[in-house]
This record gives C-alpha cells, structure tokens and sequence, in this order.
C-alpha cells in the first residue's frame, strides 16, 4: 500500500523507519519530512500540512492508502476528519477527539467523567483570579497553558514570585500566544514521571511498551522545559503489571468516555504519567506519538508498525498485541547552542555516517535541511541518536558515544538521559 506521513521531525523519521521496515508498505510519502527522512521517502513540498482541504486533496490525487498523522497541530486543525470524509484511512484521531491534547482543561472534564486519577484543577481566564487562587495550591506551583503550546507552556515552581509571573505573562503578557489564553493550576504530582502510549481504534486499546523522557534542558532537571533532550525504555519502575493496571484504570475509560460524547477516539492516546506514592496519576494528554519517546521506542518494536496502525484506522485491533524487542533503548537529543532560547539554523553537520555505524545505533533527523549538497541544522533540537543494548547502561553508553561523533558549531546534549534508569 502506499502510506502518506505528515510531519517533518525526529519523531516522523522513527516512524518512517519502521514503516519503511514493513512489507504491506510498497511506496512511502512524507509531507513534507526532512533530510533524513529523505533516505527511506519521498519528501513531497507545496502542501501546507495543517490544511485540512490541501492535506485530503493531496492524498487523494496522490492515491495515498493509509495516513499517518505525526504532530499535533494538524490533528488539532481538523486533519484526520477531511481524510476520512473521503474514505481515507487515517491514524490519528478528529478534531474533536484531539481536544485531549488541545485543551488541558476539556481534558480534566472527561477524566473526571471516567474517573481516572489525575491532578485536581482550576482554569482561568482573569490574571487576578488566577494570583489569588495560588493560596488554594502549592507550593510548588503548577501553572498550565490550556492550549498547544510546544511542550513549553508549563512551570512548575517552589517561587511563589514566579507562578505569579507565569499567570501574568500568560493571561497579560501573552507568552503563549493563544494557547495561553485560559491556564491552569494544578496540584502538584510526586514521584518520577513516565509516558504510556496506546493504540485504539476507538474500542480496543493496545498499550505500547513504557518509555521516560527528559524535559528539562539542563544536567539534574535544571534549566527550563524544551520539547525533550532524551528518553528510554523499557522502565524497572512500570512493569508490564502496571501497564495493564494503567490501561484498564487511564486508557480504557477515556477511550469509552469519548464514545459515550459521540467523538470516538482513534489513534494513539498518550498518557503523561506521575507514578506518585498514592499510584499512578495523569498528567497530561497527548493525541499523538510523543517526541523523543518514539525514537526510544520504535527501535524496540517487533510488530509490523504499519499493520498495527492501518487496524486500528480500520477498527480491526480486537486481539492484537505489540512485540518488542527485551533489549533496552535510550535516546540522546543534539541540540542547537541556544535552545529552547534563540539558536542559529543553516549549521553545517558531519559525522552522521560515523555516528550511525555504532553497533545499535539510528540516527533520526529532527530539525535539519538539505542545503548546498550538505546536510545543516535547522531547529533547535536537530537529531535524536538511539541506541539499543543489552540493558540501559549498555544502551546509554552506545547513544552517548555516537552522540558524540556528530559535529556541528554549538551542538550539545543533555549529559544525564538515562543516567539513574
């Protein structure tokens, strides 16, 4: 079949990979993917990926069988519902379904509604509403944009001073654009945190191995949050009895919650896990696979990644299971000098066939471009190496050595990812 994947970062180039892998897939489309993505699809430029029209009408001049939606945003936009409209099938879930991911706020609402443990919360839309209510929470403090704010519109904080200045800046300041518009506070969640994706297809849930990444840009979780410097799984900390427990108690009843309101979800649920002292508790939802976890965890997987999605698009998942690989995999973001602050694009990059030719290594391209014959930077996370090893210090140590074989002018990596696992 041929299969259309949207998206153009490190999480949509592990996804090709293994897509590439399987014999269901004869011919690979990426919209609009990027130089690594290059070597196993065909990177097709001129179709605005969160336009829903421009997207169905690619696929289908283009005779795409199967959709496969990467990033956030063009699911939030409505993408998977113009596809579907003209009898593509597509993984990732409607508009209407991705509020999970796209307000934080209607969120809490369904988990409430199916009881899964999670944070109490508030939401405001008034700035002194919001200040005055933190005697109400913390410390720390907890303060959420309500909306898609890149992974970046969080703060947690023991400063009494800086929560008031993430309400303000946010509310007032618009620091977070629109996405910022309505915050929330939240109580603060003990324990380490862990992510757990499912696949649905908008009954059954096949939960995906666990995987923990690493927010903070700095040694320590120091620094402010990016978008992730690293992951790995599997995790001592969530065996496969906790999986279970957490797909019955978390994934299960949202999936039938959103039946039950008429906005069926399909696709991959993520579920952003605090494993507190009183037990697992959610964090957070997400409509897609995460970044940089699926660059931790598809090197692990077993199953044919094209037949499980295109089931689950298909409402055929009844039965299955995803296999994976015992050996461990950890993930070690290289970054732009600067980020998430202010980096310089157009970078020149070597030792990318020196990194790749570690033992268990891949090498995923997250923001770079071809250029002049070369390949550059051009994001501030620009690669994600993933190593797999006969358990996670084995696996560290490979992600780190061919880490470092990579070169480019202000390229550095968070020096911890996995440290303590």
């Amino acid at each position: 079949m041929r299969v259309g994947l949207i998206g153009g970062g490190g999480r949509e180039h592990a996804l090709a990979v293994a897509l590439a892998r399987s014999p269901r897939v004869g011919e690979l489309l990426a919209l609009p993917g990027n130089a690594g993505i290059a070597a196993v699809a065909e990177c097709v430029g001129g179709v605005e990926a969160g336009d829903p029209e421009a997207v169905a009408g690619w696929a289908m001049k283009a005779g795409v069988d199967l959709v496969v939606v990467g990033p956030e945003a063009p699911l939030v936009a409505g993408v998977a519902d113009d596809l579907a409209e003209r009898g593509v099938a597509v993984f990732g879930p409607s508009a209407a379904a991705a509020r999970l991911e796209g307000s934080k706020a209607f969120a809490k609402e369904v988990m409430a509604e199916a009881g899964v443990p999670t944070a109490r919360a508030e939401a405001f839309t008034d700035a002194g509403e919001a200040v005055a209510a933190l005697g109400r929470f913390g410390p720390p403090w907890v303060v959420k944009a309500d909306g898609l704010a890149a992974g970046k519109g969080v703060t947690v904080t023991d400063d009494r001073g800086a929560a008031e200045k993430a309400l303000v800046d946010a509310l007032v300041g618009g620091a977070h654009g629109a996405a910022g518009r309505r915050v929330l506070l939240e109580d603060y969640l003990d324990g380490p945190e862990a992510s757990l994706f499912g696949v649905t297809d908008g009954r059954v849930v096949v939960p995906l191995a666990p995987a923990r990444d690493f927010k903070r840009v700095g040694a320590g979780d120091t620094g402010p949050n990016t978008g992730g410097m690293g992951a790995y799984s599997p995790l001592a900390d969530l065996p496969e009895t906790v999986v279970d427990e957490v797909t019955a108690t978390v994934l299960a009843p949202t999936v039938a919650a959103m039946a039950r309101r008429g906005t069926p979800y399909r696709g991959l649920l993520y579920a952003g896990l605090a494993l507190t002292s009183r037990g697992p508790r959610v964090v957070e939802f997400n409509c897609r696979f995460g970044d940089p976890e699926t660059q931790a965890l598809l090197p692990r997987l077993r199953s044919d990644l094209a037949e499980l999605l295109l089931a689950a698009s298909c409402g055929e998942l009844a039965g299955v299971r995803a296999e994976w690989d015992p050996r461990a995999c950890v993930t070690v973001v290289v970054a732009s000098g600067g980020y998430p602050g202010d980096y310089r694009t157009g970078v020149p990059i070597s030792g990318l066939e020196d990194a790749a030719a570690v033992e268990g290594v891949e090498v995923y391209h997250a923001g770079t471009a071809a250029a002049g014959g070369r390949v550059v930077t051009a994001g501030g996370r620009v690669l994600a190496v993933s190593a797999l090893g006969d358990g996670v210090p084995a696996a560290r140590a490979r992600a780190y050595e061919a880490a470092g074989r990579v070169r480019f002018e202000g390229a550095f990596s968070r020096p911890d990812v996995a440290a303590g696992a």
